[in-house]
């Protein structure tokens, strides 16, 4: 019997792995997020979905307000930063820890200026809701760790 190569079972023509810069280009942005990143994107609005309705029964229109931005601001950094890691070109373990490192440098400053800017812009904010649908957000963030990719 004649043994075959894996390159003759899997000629390159055929053989791309989806993980490979080469893979081809993508119709949606987020299709470049990996999967355990989209689904804690996913986790993170509907939380942010759940908290609004709940500060809404609480403290009113301004509580739901105040909680879905709280929500958004880190759904928004969250998003924002698993692109600029995912854009990364690392050839090196130094270059995906300076990638790594770039896109969380670059989820604080989002967030620290998002903060401020909801804070500042909108008068009625209840700062309990927003701040506390932003922090229970951020926390789903830091699942994508322990999401399966499959």
């Amino acid at each position: 019997m004649l043994r075959r190569n894996a390159l003759t079972r899997y000629p390159r023509e055929r053989y791309t792995p989806p993980a490979l810069p080469e893979a081809g280009p993508t119709n949606a942005m987020l299709r470049r997020l990996s999967k355990p990143v989209r689904t804690v994107l996913r986790w993170q609005l509907i939380v942010t979905a759940a908290l609004a309705l709940i500060a809404a029964t609480v403290v009113g229109a301004d509580g739901a307000l105040s909680a879905a931005l709280g929500g958004l601001i880190s759904v928004l950094a969250g998003l924002v930063s698993a692109l600029v890691a995912a854009s990364g070109k690392a050839g090196s373990a130094g270059g995906v820890l300076l990638g790594a490192l770039r896109a969380e440098g670059i989820k604080i400053g989002l967030m620290v200026i998002l903060l401020w800017l909801v804070l500042a812009a909108y008068r009625n904010v209840v700062a309990l809701a927003l701040l506390g649908s932003f922090a229970a957000t951020m926390l789903i963030f830091t699942m994508a760790f322990i999401v399966r990719d499959h």
